[in-house]
């Protein structure tokens, strides 16, 4: 603030000076950390969740969809991205995860991938971290109890993706394709989910499946 030169403008100056302090000071964050270890940690693409990171939306603007919020597809669609040249070591191995499947009965030929279930915060957290493969149709399911705006990132993660963020009613509300490998960039859409699909990169494209569509969840 520009000096004053009189008493009067002084003491209304440090009146104000004080008022900013006290009434404007910025809010925080808008989720705390569900798991402050794998916070620290920066999982790969899996924690991803808000509680994590803050949610930095890659993808298009939502559309309404009647009621329901969904992102389209962006056009033209992103650059091709390659597997990581080198992968770190992986110092602990894979964890052991529920197996399931996810099918796409909208999608031309309702492809079907069996996927593995990440259901609590260190498998959220880990995710395809140190993986330097996926199978054509398999993938990984992020789940939680809840809708809210995910974030994911690509830290230790060698293996480009799609990301489909997924409602609780099954409807595919955003995806995210050609993710990058090795990089702590947050990524989401604006829509609320309560799943996260994370596939090969190019999986969706080559399969007709896009934003709208409804997924059926095998256990």
């Amino acid at each position: 603030m520009e000096k004053t030169s009189n008493g009067t403008s002084l003491g209304l100056a440090i009146l104000l000076s004080v008022w900013a302090a006290v009434g404007c000071e910025p809010a925080g964050p808008g989720h705390e950390p569900a798991d402050k270890t794998a916070a620290a940690t920066a999982p790969a693409l899996a924690a991803r969740d808000p509680s994590t990171l803050a949610s930095t939306a890659s993808a298009s603007p939502a559309a309404a969809t009647g009621d329901r919020c969904v992102t389209p597809l962006a056009e033209p669609p992103p650059p091709v991205a390659a597997p990581a040249a080198r992968c770190p070591a992986d110092p602990d191995g894979p964890l052991p995860l529920p197996q399931g499947a996810v099918r796409f009965a909208d999608a031309p030929s309702a492809p079907r991938i069996s996927v593995e279930r990440a259901l609590d915060d260190v498998a959220r957290a880990r995710g395809l971290m140190y993986r330097t493969r996926l199978d054509a149709d398999a993938g990984m399911l992020f789940s939680w109890d809840t809708e809210a705006p995910r974030s994911f990132w690509m830290r230790n993660t060698c293996i480009p993706l799609d990301m489909l963020f997924i409602a609780a009613d099954g409807t595919i509300v955003g995806i995210l394709e050609q993710v990058p490998t090795l990089n702590t960039l947050p990524r989401g859409v604006p829509c609320p989910a309560k799943h996260v699909l994370e596939v090969n990169a190019g999986w969706t494209r080559q399969h007709g499946v896009v934003p709208g569509q409804k997924v059926e969840f095998e256990t």
